[in-house]
């Protein structure tokens, strides 16, 4: 559902160029922002929560350090100022990016590290009564220890014979519905896995003032696997993987921004009217 809004004057907006702050009430609003009594209250209406979850890693000789995680805030608070469901918690930039320290700025955190944050960071919006705690996640290096993460929070319930008073979903910004449709369409040839066009362009679109030019060599980088760090670096010297990130601009990231937003209002609502199911 859209909301109308409240402008207020600004000196400096939340992100990108042309970004206006708004004035929000219980019904939506940016947890990091709001008060306990705020959310309090907000809790009563909706217990439906979006954590922006990303890593801040090298992105090639282009990408911003910040890219992972943040491609999924910038599409989370967009959501947020066009839709009066969405409640966005502060972002988790940190994540799992030990193959990405051989290049300077990246910071990780070992997997074990990250699971045991992860299930502190539920566990703790869980005792404030959310039920439904959706991840967008922007690092696909992530994915395998947020699922374990998952699976040992729910193995308490599961081995205490307890119904778990919560739901976990789990989504990467280009697996929102028709999101990698669209990233094709936009970028048929040279998108690759890493430091690809699409995320780059969401960041020169939301940070105009902080594109980065480069030659890069080959144009199109190549694939392979990915170990330790060591290795990494061997194959992939620039950082990049299949990609050719000059094929970004702030109007694709810009389209790209307007059509993730569009579709986590969509998802985060159907997931918010996933019913729980116990057992008699």
């Amino acid at each position: 559902m859209m909301r109308s809004l409240t402008k207020v004057s600004v000196s400096r907006p939340p992100w990108g160029p042309n970004s206006i702050r708004y004035q929000y009430d219980v019904r939506t609003m940016i947890l990091a922002l709001s008060s306990w009594p705020e959310i309090e209250q907000r809790i009563q209406i909706c217990r439906t929560v979006v954590i922006p979850i990303g890593s801040n890693e090298q992105h090639g000789p282009t990408g911003l350090l910040g890219t992972d995680w943040l491609c999924p805030e910038v599409i989370a608070h967009e959501a947020h100022r066009l839709s009066d469901t969405v409640l966005v918690a502060p972002t988790f930039n940190i994540g799992m990016a030990q193959h990405h320290l051989g290049f300077a700025g990246t910071i990780s955190l070992r997997p074990s590290t990250f699971q045991a944050a992860i299930c502190d960071w539920v566990e703790s919006l869980s005792r404030h009564g959310f039920q439904r705690i959706y991840f967008l996640n922007g690092h696909g290096g992530n994915v395998a220890s947020i699922e374990a993460a998952f699976s040992e929070i729910y193995s308490k319930y599961s081995f205490g014979a307890l119904h778990c008073p919560f739901m976990l979903k789990l989504r990467c910004w280009w697996q929102l519905p028709g999101i990698g449709a669209f990233a094709d369409q936009l970028f048929p040839t040279g998108h690759g896995s890493h430091a690809t066009p699409s995320e780059i362009a969401i960041t020169q679109s939301a940070y105009p003032a902080s594109i980065k030019s480069a030659v890069v060599t080959p144009r199109v980088a190549p694939n392979g696997p990915i170990r330790d760090a060591f290795d990494y670096r061997a194959r992939f010297p620039d950082g990049r993987i299949g990609s050719d990130p000059l094929l970004a601009s702030v109007e694709k990231g810009a389209q790209l921004i307007a059509k993730s937003a569009d579709a986590l209002i969509r998802d985060f609502d159907e997931f918010t009217r996933e019913p729980f199911v116990k057992c008699s």
